[in-house]
C-alpha cells in the first residue's frame, strides 16, 4: 500500500489525484483532509473518497496524527491572506517534521511563483498567447524549471514561501518537492483564460507527476528540495519539461492542442 494524505483533496488538483493515482497503481490508498462543507469536484465514480473534515489551522495536533505512517503528504490547501496562508504552511511543515518517519512531501507551488519571468500580456509571450506562432521567429526560449521564484504578487509570494520550506525539509535530510502546477481544472477542458493552452495540465498528468516523485523517492534518486513545473505535454508550452523528465521521469501524455485540432 502507498499511503497518501491529501491536505485539500476535494479541489481541482486533489480530486484528480484521488481519481488517477489509483489508476496508475492500485496500491494507492488516499485520505483527504478538508474543511467541513468543502465541495468535492471529483466527477468519476472510482475517485477514492476517504474524507476527514478538519480545520487544520485549529487542530494542528490532529493534523500531525493524520500524517503518522504516511508514505506521501500532498499539500494543496490554501486560505486567506498571505500572512494567514504562510502561517498554515508553517503549521503543515512543522507537523511533517515531527513525524518519526517523515513522509515525502509534495507541496503546492504554482507557475505564478515565477510570474516575474514572463507575461502573457506583454512582448513575445503575449503574441504566443494569441496563438500567432508564425509571427515569432525564432520562437521564444521556454522558461526552465531551474529558475528561482520571482513572484509579482501575494499569491506568488505564498508559493515561493512553500518552495523555501521544501528546501528546509531537504536540508534536514528528508524528501520534499515543490510542484509548480499549471492550469488544472476538474473538467480537464480548455478555458478562456489568456494563454491557458500554454500552461494547461490534465489531472492525469498531475497524478503522473506525483507518482514519478514517489517512485524516484522510493528508489533513492529524488533531488529533494527541487521545484518543477507540472504542465501537460503541450505543443506550445511556455515551460520547459526537460528537467523533470530527466530528473524524476515525469512523462505527461496529454496535449492542449487536442482542443484546437479541428479549428
Amino acid at each position: 500500500m502507498i499511503n497518501v494524505l491529501l491536505i485539500g483533496g476535494r479541489g481541482n488538483i486533489g480530486s484528480g489525484l484521488r481519481t488517477f493515482l489509483p489508476r496508475l497503481d492500485d496500491d494507492y490508498q488516499i485520505t483527504s483532509v478538508d474543511l467541513s462543507g468543502s465541495v468535492d469536484l471529483a466527477t468519476e465514480a472510482d475517485a477514492q473518497c476517504d474524507f476527514v473534515d478538519l480545520d487544520i489551522s485549529d487542530h494542528p495536533d490532529e493534523l500531525s496524527a493524520l500524517m503518522e505512517g504516511r508514505d506521501v503528504v500532498v499539500y494543496l490547501a490554501r486560505k486567506g491572506s498571505l500572512s494567514v496562508m504562510n502561517a498554515m504552511t508553517d503549521l503543515v511543515f512543522t507537523a511533517l517534521l515531527q513525524q518519526d518517519s517523515v513522509p515525502l512531501m509534495i507541496a503546492s507551488s504554482s507557475v505564478h511563483a515565477c510570474d516575474g519571468a514572463y507575461s502573457v500580456h506583454e512582448e513575445d509571450w503575449s503574441i504566443w498567447a494569441e496563438r500567432r506562432f508564425e509571427d515569432l521567429k525564432p520562437q521564444p526560449e521556454q522558461i526552465r524549471s531551474s529558475i528561482d521564484a520571482c513572484p509579482v504578487n501575494d499569491y506568488g509570494a505564498e508559493k515561493a514561501y512553500v518552495e523555501q520550506w521544501c528546501r528546509q525539509v531537504a536540508d534536514a535530510g528528508h524528501g520534499a518537492i515543490a510542484a509548480r502546477w499549471g492550469g488544472i481544472n476538474a473538467s480537464n477542458q480548455m478555458t478562456q483564460e489568456r494563454g491557458y493552452f500554454a500552461l494547461w495540465c490534465h489531472q492525469e498528468d498531475a497524478a503522473r507527476f506525483v507518482h514519478a516523485c514517489h517512485s524516484t523517492h522510493k528508489d533513492g534518486d529524488l533531488p529533494s528540495g527541487a521545484h518543477y513545473f507540472v504542465v501537460s505535454n503541450n505543443t506550445y508550452n511556455i515551460f520547459d519539461l526537460e528537467i523533470p523528465r530527466r530528473e524524476i521521469g515525469y512523462e505527461p501524455t496529454h496535449d492542449a492542442e487536442t482542443f484546437y485540432h479541428d479549428r
